[in-house]
């Protein structure tokens, strides 16, 4: 449990970390002039084109600067929530199942579309820490779900570690010994604590252990792969950098969520509009 008199400067650092990684993702958009495969994939065809990447680019560097400077936090995380649940269960989810030539039974496939999930989820955690009001009364009934949209990308993230354990522990640094145990032990910690979301099992000291293993692994894995290999695969060593800041932040969001604001979102209808309460 967080102190309260920590709790401003930690609900301040997930939105710094969440803002940042947007912000990243969104200029990745511009230096390929392409979409990243985890908010678009390969399909549909004639949306393959530099300008609806560079419109989703800006549209997602516009939301998180807004998010990094605290300006209209609720709304903004809750339309770059929307936007991301929208490209996952309309584009990437069918392209998963029936386009991509491969069995979709294979849960490798799925990275890039939980990835989507995990940071849609993360805009409704970042909505739910946001202090004022907002007009998006539907949206904001899914600010509950945010968690669970996360905590079910970190499940089958750790039950990844187990299928395809060689190539995890490929990812681990060389100077860190026994490359199997590490992939198993973090394999562990990703289901141990989506379970721990789902089932509410110390879920506050178990998210916060996961933000701070999410922000280790960033430096000591994922920023040295991104130094040594930036361009390979246009650039997907700098986004795992981006996504797993955000998903550090995530973590931290979940940790300092108001219990109120866990459980549901406090609607309230004021002059015929809706309005949510932190």
């Amino acid at each position: 449990m967080i102190p309260a008199y920590l709790q401003p400067a930690s609900i301040t650092t997930a939105r710094l970390f969440y803002g940042l990684g947007t912000v990243g993702l969104g200029i990745q958009h511009f230096i390929y002039s392409a979409f990243r495969p985890v908010i678009l994939p390969a399909w549909p065809q004639w949306m393959q084109t530099p300008v609806f990447a560079y419109l989703t680019g800006a549209a997602m560097i516009a939301a998180g600067v807004l998010i990094l400077l605290d300006r209209n936090t609720k709304t903004i995380s809750l339309l770059l929530g929307g936007f991301l649940l929208f490209c996952f269960l309309f584009i990437q989810l069918p392209f998963t199942l029936f386009i991509q030539p491969n069995s979709p039974a294979h849960l490798g496939l799925w990275t890039d579309p939980l990835k989507e999930l995990a940071l849609s989820g993360g805009a409704f955690v970042m909505a739910g820490i946001a202090g004022g009001t907002t007009g998006l009364a539907t949206l904001a009934k899914l600010i509950p779900l945010g968690k669970y949209f996360f905590a079910t990308t970190l499940l089958l993230f750790g039950i990844d570690h187990f299928l395809y354990t060689e190539f995890v522990a490929s990812l681990v640094p060389a100077w860190v010994p026994d490359h199997t145990f590490w992939a198993n032990l973090a394999g562990v910690a990703l289901i141990g604590t989506g379970t721990a979301i789902f089932l509410k099992i110390k879920r506050r000291k178990i998210v916060l252990l996961a933000s701070a293993m999410l922000f280790l692994w960033l430096i000591l894995l994922h920023i040295p792969r991104a130094i040594a290999d930036p361009n390979g695969a246009k650039g997907n060593e700098i986004t795992s950098v981006f996504e797993a800041l955000a998903f550090s932040g995530i973590a931290l969001g979940i940790a300092v969520m108001k219990k109120q604001v866990m459980n549901n979102s406090m609607i309230t209808i004021t002059s015929s509009k809706a309005v949510v309460i932190n």
